[in-house]
């Protein structure tokens, strides 16, 4: 038999998810700029990182979006 979650359990579920989906991107944004500031390494593989960072925002933007429209309806 199958255990079904309430909406409280979900909704915190999916704050922990998004949660570290943010922390992630915010940490390859930073490493991204580190990166290109930094002489240490080319400019391309900073930018390369600073555009995952900013791939990964844009799929918690559509995650949240989906969620809101969601929980609105």
């Amino acid at each position: 038999m199958k255990k079904h979650l309430t909406r409280q359990e979900e909704f915190d579920i999916l704050k922990i998810v998004l949660d570290k989906f943010l922390l992630l991107s915010v940490f390859l944004l930073a490493l991204g700029i580190y990166m290109i500031i930094s002489a240490s390494t080319s400019i391309v593989i900073g930018l390369s990182v600073l555009l995952g960072g900013v791939i990964l925002l844009i799929i918690l933007t559509i995650m949240l979006i989906k969620e809101y429209e969601f929980i609105k309806s």
